[in-house]
């Protein structure tokens, strides 16, 4: 299995099956699996390797790609890690923090639009007393 990010990419070998998400609900992919190709669902994936360990893959989507015993998963950013309940709470605090992020870009955005507006409407008034 081949990880890629924008930031990083890393290969992780022996992968023996796969569990993830995407719009039609939850799949799997074990070796040998005819070709595919999905949109992964935000949230968490799972996959065993040899070891017969489940690891855990927590990304906020992705795309898919499994052809001849490789599977392929490019995303924005991943994180991974062996424990559940570790990399469960790092996805609660990174989605947390980035609809915090998202609230204030939209109180940002909000207030330049008062202040356009604000000075449209004085524009406006400037132009009728002068005219």
């Amino acid at each position: 299995m081949v990880l890629s990010s924008a930031t990083r990419s890393e290969r992780i070998g022996e992968v023996l099956s796969f569990v993830g998400e995407d719009a039609s609900g939850s799949f799997g992919i074990l070796a040998g699996h005819g070709r595919m190709m999905t949109i992964l669902a935000p949230g968490l994936a799972r996959f065993r390797g040899v070891d017969q360990n489940w690891r855990y893959l927590a990304s906020p989507g992705g795309v898919l790609y499994f052809y001849k015993d490789s599977l392929s998963i490019s995303t924005r950013r991943y994180l991974l890690d062996d424990d559940y309940e570790r990399i469960a709470d790092a996805l609660e605090r990174q989605l947390l923090e980035e609809e915090n992020q998202l609230r204030t870009m939209k109180e940002s955005l909000r207030h330049m639009e008062e202040q356009v507006l604000k000075r449209m409407w004085e524009m406006s008034r400037q132009k009728s007393a002068v005219g």
